[in-house]
């Protein structure tokens, strides 16, 4: 992957980058005096995570109560970073905040914690023997962000996916007592699908909000498209065609994905079988549209997100369901 390439900056510089960069930040994110007491740094990421991203609330019901907690830390630490990353509206002010991010990470694993993210992730980090890895490997996608916004080819976008989205999935398994290879293996085929049908979903928004394109730049040269038929927001029949060669891969890493659902307790396969499925959902969407993403946002409906709420309550309330693959095989 690129290495972010951002100039050297003296302290003072630093200073007042920082100074702006969290200015522009939620006032609740911004470092406190004294560091919080556990209990009222989990309360805090509480109440980010259950407040902030719908998703991520539906999914926590299915959750042992036990593991809440550490959901909750690390969806925190997760949502601040991206927000670091992307709500400045500044490349250098982002750079200097997840920097100083980083520092912060570096000081939760010497034991030194003062953010509340912090507080809550060293607890989460002890019980759970959680080692530093996916977690910095996050920041560096958001730090890529700031300086590549175009893929030369797929390896490209499934390098930044290695770094933006399968630490996630890595930093779940921990947290409910997984750490082999082979469940690792799986669950990056389902973070990585789940990251490409957000993108294939979001190639408008991407470049008119963000200036990036994640379609990778050989594909679409093959395809016959350009960033003109992107920013005039024009679906081709040659941008249809190259989105349903992206969709059609997509779908093949999630079904890479699913024997993990297979290989977890009961609980968790709940959620992994809820987040593939909704990920299958958002591909059908675009498929829905004939593969149209630049005029209107594909969505799913709300009876589908119904369907798929209340197939995973069902889960929850009768373990001993064997979730079904889209292919027939079942998975316990």
């Amino acid at each position: 992957m690129d290495s972010v390439n951002a100039p050297a900056i003296s302290s003072p510089e630093r200073a007042t980058l920082l100074e702006k960069g969290w200015a522009a930040m939620p006032e609740t994110y911004r470092m406190p005096v004294i560091a919080p007491s556990l209990a009222e740094a989990r309360a805090w990421c509480k109440q980010l995570a259950e407040s902030h991203y719908e998703n991520f609330h539906v999914a926590s019901w299915f959750l042992p109560q036990k593991l809440r907690p550490h959901f909750h830390a690390v969806y925190a630490y997760c949502r601040v970073s991206d927000d670091l990353g992307d709500e400045t509206g500044n490349r250098e002010q982002s750079l200097a905040l997840l920097d100083q991010w980083s520092d912060e990470l570096d000081a939760c694993y010497a034991g030194q914690a003062r953010h509340p993210v912090f507080v809550a992730l060293a607890e989460t980090i002890r019980l759970c023997n959680i080692p530093k890895a996916p977690f910095a490997d996050l920041l560096t996608a958001f730090k890529q962000d700031q300086t590549k916004t175009r893929f030369h080819d797929m390896d490209e976008v499934l390098d930044y996916c290695r770094y933006s989205a399968n630490p996630v999935g890595r930093l779940v398994l921990y947290m409910c007592g997984y750490s082999d290879e082979e469940r690792f293996r799986l669950s990056d085929f389902t973070c990585t699908a789940l990251q490409l049908a957000n993108f294939w979903q979001d190639v408008a928004s991407d470049y008119l909000e963000r200036d990036r394109i994640y379609l990778p730049q050989d594909a679409m040269a093959r395809f016959g498209v350009s960033e003109l038929t992107i920013a005039e927001g024009k679906s081709t029949p040659e941008f249809r065609a190259l989105l349903a060669d992206q969709v059609a891969y997509a779908r093949e890493l999630f079904e890479a994905g699913i024997p993990l659902i297979g290989m977890v307790d009961s609980e968790l396969a709940v959620d992994l079988d809820l987040f593939s499925r909704g990920g299958l959902e958002i591909l059908r969407a675009i498929e829905k549209r004939d593969y149209d993403v630049l005029s209107a946002r594909p969505a799913i409906s709300k009876v589908t997100k119904l369907s798929l709420a209340l197939r995973a309550v069902t889960g929850k309330l009768l373990p001993g369901l064997r979730l079904k693959t889209r292919s027939g095989a079942s998975a316990a």
